[in-house]
């Protein structure tokens, strides 16, 4: 059990989106209000993956959405679904929240469910809370475009390749952290170098096509153009991430780097020779280092 009480943030984080970012902002004021400790209540794996064997695929891996919710200043607990899977509303509450975390205060969004089955929500919470003098902030939906926003949404533009819809509902821009692997070294040759990174299974595929992109070494942000797909000028290609990083030299080779993806340029096309392949990149790396200038430099968290 944690010994100082806590203000315990509820929901998914699966995308960690503005709406997520808006719960943990309540355990925030909970700790200026009252000392409460702010705690982001995670789960060790996506309900959905244990009740129907399949999960929404992921818009931010594990170990990114932990560095951005230290970022704000929030602690985190990871749970054990399956300890949680089959417990009614109470048990939930008074074992997990109260016995575990030690909650003086509970922060969730308007939608929030609860229990097995999903079989509580908002006012079953509300009435736990005032049994056991808890206090409890719920958050009104964060729209966007009229709608609210949502992992769902969010999902669904990452994968039309719209992704500037899909960075003003994250409130920050997509992004993820992969191993680079080696590749073909074609990218030398035409005085362009590229990482090559393989999506981990079950993330979320980008609409294939080309990218403005930011891309972090050693905490410094470089723009770069991100190609994602299977490179239709090559034969025998697998779907993947390559970036060619601008203003970079050296080997990242079995680094895990992260790329930011900022804007869509193009769609993927099948180049006649190195030379037209060439001068395109050439014209790709022109407009992301636009893009890069304009909307500045280590600015983006």
């Amino acid at each position: 059990m944690t010994e100082k009480k806590t203000a315990v943030t509820l929901g998914s984080f699966d995308g960690l989106h503005k709406g997520h970012i808006s719960v943990i902002a309540c355990a925030l004021e909970l700790e200026k209000e009252h000392g409460l400790l702010p705690l982001v209540l995670l789960f060790d794996r996506h309900p959905m993956l244990s009740i129907s064997g399949k999960a929404p695929d992921m818009l931010l891996q594990p170990s990114l959405r932990d560095e951005l919710i230290a970022q704000t200043g929030a602690g985190r607990r990871i749970v054990p679904f399956r300890e949680v899977r089959d417990m009614s509303c109470r048990e939930f509450f008074e074992k997990i929240l109260i016995g575990k975390l030690n909650a003086g205060g509970v922060c969730c969004g308007w939608n929030y469910r609860f229990g097995k089955n999903n079989e509580g929500g908002i006012e079953e919470l509300k009435a736990l809370c005032e049994e056991y003098g808890v206090e409890l902030k719920i958050t009104p939906p964060v729209d966007f475009g009229g709608e609210p926003i949502s992992s769902t949404r969010i999902r669904q533009a990452v994968e039309n390749g719209n992704i500037a819809l899909a960075n003003e509902m994250l409130g920050r821009k997509f992004r993820y952290k992969l191993t680079v692997v080696d590749g073909q070294h074609r990218g030398r040759l035409i005085g362009s170098p590229t990482i090559n990174q393989r999506f981990d299974c079950g993330f979320v595929k980008p609409r294939k096509g080309v990218y403005a992109s930011v891309t972090v070494v050693d905490g410094r942000e470089y723009p770069s153009v991100t190609n994602i797909g299977l490179r239709p000028s090559f034969e025998n290609e697998d779907f993947r991430s390559e970036t060619c990083i601008l203003g970079f030299s050296g080997n990242l080779y079995g680094q895990e780097i992260e790329v930011r993806l900022s804007e869509y340029l193009r769609d993927e096309i099948k180049f006649g020779s190195m030379e037209e392949l060439s001068a395109q990149i050439r014209r790709d790396a022109e407009k992301s280092e636009e893009i890069f200038k304009i909307r500045g430099e280590n600015v983006d968290v």
